[in-house]
């Protein structure tokens, strides 16, 4: 199964665990629609806004600046030869300061679009490493992945809104107050049901992110004809971050990027234990290596 046939897949499995938790909550309240269009409306519209603005909300979010060519032209320079590759307009270039080199691209489409680096990936990465960095950024920009993933999030969003809301409601007595609007079905598998079914929403939702990555990687690595330097780069960059992750902000580091961040990045830059790798937005650094690998076999390019 290709690439774009597993993120149908999942999406189609999103659409059916909404149907479960819909159809699990309305034996139990009989109301299943007017649960499903109250977190429809609220999710839709909570990622329409993130999706319309996401190049100024995410820029601000990162704690990237928008910068001139005069004040980083050799960044410039790679970001405008990468997108006349692509064919698509020069994105606005944004700058994070961070010892930590690392890369993401926001917008919800090429005219919209933004490229930040981190202030030290020219210092960190090799100029074809850059180059094929900025490669898969400008992936995600001509796929318009921010639409991808804001559609994922609506879905996911709403089943886990919907699910929180009937659980708050039969902790508190069923709607209205009162268990008047229960129809008898199973309470067990009810909340079951309702905390289960968020669970592996999320887990599909982070699996179509996944996918995205991969995808990005393959475009970035054909358009640069050059898979092995942006496998180079994933593994530096990847190495930096596990032994310094980036500040994030909060706590001691106001000014950092917010988690919420992290499935943008080119590599997640916070560090995180064991645990939460299983609920990582990227698939990890050696996979995608081996990937790339097979992918210059289908180039006639040897990847190390």
């Amino acid at each position: 199964m290709g690439l774009y046939a597993r993120m149908a897949a999942l999406f189609f499995v999103l659409t059916g665990l909404l149907m479960v938790v819909g159809y699990a909550i309305g034996l139990y309240f009989g109301d299943p629609l007017g649960f499903m269009l109250l977190g429809l409306g609220f999710a839709g519209v909570l990622n329409f806004v993130t999706y319309y603005w996401s190049d100024s909300i995410v820029v601000k979010m990162s704690g990237a600046r928008i910068i001139q060519q005069s004040d980083n032209p050799a960044l410039f320079a790679v970001v405008q030869e990468v997108a006349n590759k692509a064919g698509i307009p020069m994105p606005r270039v944004g700058i994070v300061n961070s010892p930590q080199p690392n890369a993401f691209a926001t917008g919800r489409g090429p005219q919209k679009a933004v490229v930040v680096a981190t202030s030290s990936i020219i210092q960190t990465l090799t100029p074809t490493e850059l180059e094929a960095v900025i490669g898969h950024e400008i992936g995600h920009v001509v796929h318009r992945d921010v639409l991808t993933s804001s559609v994922a999030a609506t879905i996911a969003g709403v089943i886990s809104y919907i699910g929180n809301i009937a659980l708050y409601s039969m902790m508190f007595g069923g709607l209205g107050g009162s268990g008047n609007n229960r129809q008898g079905g199973n309470p067990i598998l009810f909340v079951a049901a309702i905390i289960l079914v968020p669970l592996g929403a999320t887990f599909v939702r982070l699996g179509i992110s996944r996918g995205l990555e991969y995808n990005a990687d393959e475009y970035g690595a054909k358009l640069t004809q050059n898979p092995g330097a942006l496998a180079s780069a994933l593994q530096k960059i990847s190495a930096k971050a596990q032994t310094r992750g980036m500040p994030a902000k909060g706590g001691n580091s106001p000014g950092g990027p917010s988690p919420a961040t992290a499935s943008l990045w080119i590599v997640n830059p916070f560090r995180g234990s064991a645990m939460l790798e299983l609920f990582s937005t990227h698939p990890s650094t050696q996979h995608r290596v081996e990937r790339l690998r097979k992918i210059g076999l289908q180039m006639g390019v040897y990847v190390q």
